[in-house]
């Protein structure tokens, strides 16, 4: 039996997806078992967990924190400019305690910055193959906890930016002076107002209208409830614009975005205040990626031993 069992392992959440011998996912499972929030049992019960009644004969590679420092096996970073192969050749293989192994993805270092990425390098690689259109001259935006900015030239990752806008907006709506504890459904009209709010800020940016949040809703001009849309807007508007700024974007490149879909329409909503036209985000890039890598790196040709009794 052919196929791959892919590996999404994020900070805070782990997906699965079992491919069949061409590719096409068969099953996608995810769990809130990202590397700061385990199981009982940690990695290996996680692992063990997530692929129970999938054929333990099939390779397994992972992607994303579980590689880092603080995930399971810390793997090396691949230095810019990189493309798939060079992705590939970094793949490290770990064997676990129970006699099978795994195959960890690394991530990318853009020594200019310095900047770094876990997981968004294999969306990456599995998005480009879908837009061999824009291969050529390309930016990524990934939104998240740390969005990414990333340049694609000639199907190689030639630099990319982090901005930890998602890390942001948690810390100031939960545990700051902004925090109204209230949600609502979202506010389209509130978003929109914070994202012109940095848009327009100038050189001065968005942390100096920050307090802005808290003072219109004092003044009774901004719902309480609607603060959390206000601050978002805020926080992605300035991501626009200081990419924008610092140039992220070169001339003529197109802009793609990849994610989650409740997010990147945010983000979408958002670059049409810049004059922007951003298209729907790309889905199962990861998937896609974690194939492509898998296809390369020969491990679909690879018979894996099952594990040991216990």
């Amino acid at each position: 039996m052919g196929g791959l069992i892919g590996l999404d392992w994020g900070a805070s959440t782990l997906r699965a997806y079992k491919f069949d011998e061409t590719g096409r996912i068969e099953e996608t499972r995810s769990r809130s078992w990202g590397i700061r929030r385990l199981p009982e049992g940690g990695f290996a019960a996680a692992l063990a967990g997530i692929t129970e009644g999938w054929p333990t004969t099939l390779a397994r590679l992972a992607c994303g924190m579980v590689g880092s420092r603080g995930g399971w096996r810390e793997i090396p970073y691949v230095d810019l400019p990189a493309d798939a192969t060079k992705v590939v050749n970094g793949i490290t293989r770990v064997q676990l305690d129970n006699g099978t192994a795994l195959h960890f993805v690394p991530g990318l270092r853009d020594p200019s910055g310095p900047d770094l990425m876990r997981g968004e390098e294999t969306q990456l690689i599995g998005a480009i193959p879908l837009h061999t259109d824009i291969a050529g001259n390309s930016t990524w935006i990934l939104p998240g906890t740390h969005s990414k900015w990333a340049s694609v030239r000639d199907g190689s990752v030639t630099g990319f930016h982090t901005f930890m806008t998602g890390e942001l907006f948690a810390l100031l709506s939960e545990h700051s002076i902004l925090a109204q504890g209230e949600t609502a459904p979202h506010d389209q009209e509130s978003f929109a107002r914070g994202v012109s709010a940095a848009r327009d800020s100038g050189a001065a940016g968005a942390l100096s209208r920050l307090f802005s949040a808290r003072a219109l809703m004092l003044e009774g001009r901004l719902p309480p409830a609607a603060t959390a849309d206000y601050l978002s807007g805020l926080l992605i508007g300035e991501e626009f614009r200081a990419a924008l700024a610092g140039h992220l974007a070169a001339p003529g490149a197109t802009l793609q975005l990849i994610g989650e879909p409740a997010l990147c329409e945010r983000y979408r909503h958002a670059a049409a205040l810049f004059e922007i036209d951003l298209a729907p985000p790309l889905r199962d890039a990861a998937a896609h990626g974690l194939w492509k890598l898998a296809e390369e790196a020969g491990l679909l040709r690879t018979t894996v031993e099952a594990p040991r009794p216990c």
